[in-house]
Order: C-alpha cells, then structure tokens, then sequence
C-alpha cells in the first residue's frame, strides 16, 4: 500500500461529480466500455472472457473478494478522467493542496537549537508549486519515500521555515514514522 500516492489519490477522488458504479455488472460494462470490449478486460482482471461477459448480461452478480477488488480498484482509477484533470490542474496552479499529517518530525540545524524528533499532528496549506511537484512525481511513478522527501521538503519550507521568515539555518526536516496522512484539495 503506497500511503502517499493513495492520499493523492483520495484528495483526487473528492472532486468527483458522480459516484462510481457500486456493483458487478455496472462495474463491468463501464471496463468494457473504457477498455474497448470484453477481452481486454478480461486480460486486465485476469479471469475469463466469458464470465465477463456474464457479468455484463447479469447473469453473474457477486464477484469474488479478491475480483471485487481489483475491479473497484480499476473502476476508481478510470472514473471521471476530466473531473480529476481539473481538479489536478486547479491544485497544481491556483489553489495548492493540504496535507494533515500525524508523524514524526525532526530537524537538522545548528547546535544549540531543539531538533529533537517528535511526534507532532500538522495541518499545513502547501503553495501550488509543491502541489505540482507531488502530482508530478506520482506520474512519473516515484516511490512513496521519493512522495514523502517532497512533502518533508514543502513542510521544511512552508511550516519550519514560515516561507524565509524564521528558521533560515535549518538543514533538513526529517518527516517518518507516519501515522496518518491525508491530502485535501
């Protein structure tokens, strides 16, 4: 489970317009629709051509757990491609995104200072640009510690830092043990 990314993914998720289709068959036709026939999702299920075609009849209903799953999974991730572009763009432009985070934080600077980790529960709005950089990186596929070293990064600067008004010797945050992470948008 990829915390960081499926937080994205969630903040994403609550610009949806529509809900996404809750049952077998309807999560089934919508596949067929988007992939271009039952073949191919079949493939992508990896179950049979012909029991996807049951499930688009109605003469199938209740999926397997595991089926159900990954179905859902697919459903969510194709559902509302322009909602979630706007919303996407929107963040990543004008309104940026917030992150609430329950970890362990810490600093690197000069001695003398308390850089001490602990736990601490933040709730910080990030500028756009951080927004498009955490985007950007899910994109191209980053790792959950390359999501988490950019949100350590826009916390070091938005929330240690007060943006270049205190702080300005810190080296690096340190941002682990998470125990809760949601994004908003």
């Amino acid at each position: 489970m990829s915390m960081f990314g499926d937080g994205l993914d969630k903040a994403v998720q609550k610009a949806f317009t529509r809900p996404a289709p809750k049952s077998a068959g309807p999560q089934m036709r919508y596949m067929v629709k988007q992939l271009g026939g039952t073949k191919a999702v079949a493939e992508l299920l990896g179950m049979s051509q012909r029991q996807v075609e049951r499930y688009v009849a109605g003469t199938a209903k209740k999926p397997r757990p595991d089926l159900a799953a990954r179905l859902e999974h697919e459903v969510i991730k194709r559902w509302q491609p322009q909602i979630r572009a706007k919303a996407r763009k929107k963040a990543t432009t004008t309104g940026g995104i917030v992150i609430d985070a329950r970890a362990r934080m810490g600093y690197t600077a000069p001695i003398g200072s308390t850089d001490q980790d602990r736990i601490r529960h933040l709730t910080v709005a990030l500028p756009p640009r951080y927004a498009a950089r955490l985007f950007d990186a899910q994109a191209a596929g980053a790792s959950d510690t390359e999501l988490q070293e950019i949100a350590a990064e826009a916390l070091k600067e938005v929330y240690f830092q007060d943006g270049g008004r205190r702080a300005g010797s810190l080296e690096e945050v340190r941002f682990t043990d998470v125990e809760h992470l949601e994004f908003d948008l």
